[in-house]
């Protein structure tokens, strides 16, 4: 019994460490980038890009369906959503592979401005860091709005005005309802939801979004059921 007891507190030991190690090489990874671009400059250099979108020139409902589908915590988290992280770690554990990652928009944010897409731990660590440094520093109107000028919506679009204009043909103002959902969907992944390229898939990514709307309460699900999903695109 005694060495069972042993082996178990090594292993939470062993387990400790290697936690703390990851911690300290996140957080070395977070310096790093704020050092050689402090964050303020990033903000300025991002909003100076041209087709810059604010977020008064978007639709309401494209904003809903952003939240929705993206975070729908946004507005009540810091930068990372407990409970979104707990649910992806099942999830991971369950599939015995990285699946899900439980980011929130801020941190989405983050691994856009300042780090790459590889799914690594320490990365992972480093965009929690950046997400507070970036909650500290800006409001959360700011952050959507700095998220949508930096998500790549396929085609060569970072922006929801050269994505609207470059799949609609339109300004974001103008956008239909469905067009601003099928919209929403995208940058979870630009190049299976492209409606360009997979109109029926983007299609599919369209009525899942409404579907969170409905979950979260930006629709009932009369004004989904009244909505032309097949107008676009």
């Amino acid at each position: 019994m005694k060495i069972v007891k042993r082996i178990i507190i090594v292993i939470i030991l062993v387990t400790i460490s290697i936690g703390l190690l990851f911690v300290g090489n996140g957080y070395n990874m977070y310096k790093e980038a704020i050092e050689e671009t402090p964050l303020d400059e990033k903000i300025e250099e991002i909003k100076s890009r041209e087709n810059y979108t604010a977020l008064s020139e978007l639709p309401q409902i494209y904003i809903n369906a952003v939240i929705s589908v993206e975070d729908h915590r946004f507005y009540q988290h810091s930068g990372i959503d407990i409970i979104a992280i707990g649910r992806a770690a099942i999830n991971d554990i369950k599939a015995m592979s990285y699946v899900e990652g439980g980011s929130t928009i801020t941190q989405q944010l983050a691994k856009n401005i300042y780090f790459t897409q590889e799914k690594k731990m320490e990365r992972k660590i480093a965009e929690v860091f950046m997400a507070f440094a970036i909650e500290k520093q800006c409001d959360k109107d700011e952050i959507l709005e700095l998220y949508l000028n930096t998500a790549y919506f396929g085609n060569g679009y970072y922006t929801v005005k050269e994505a609207s204009e470059g799949y609609f043909g339109k300004e974001p103002k103008e956008m239909t309802d469905g067009e601003a959902i099928m919209l929403a969907g995208i940058p979870n992944a630009p190049s299976a939801y492209n409606p360009k390229v997979n109109p029926e898939l983007a299609k599919e990514r369209q009525k899942q979004v409404a579907d969170k709307m409905v979950e979260y309460g930006y629709l009932t699900q009369e004004e989904e059921d009244e909505l032309n999903f097949g107008d676009v695109p």
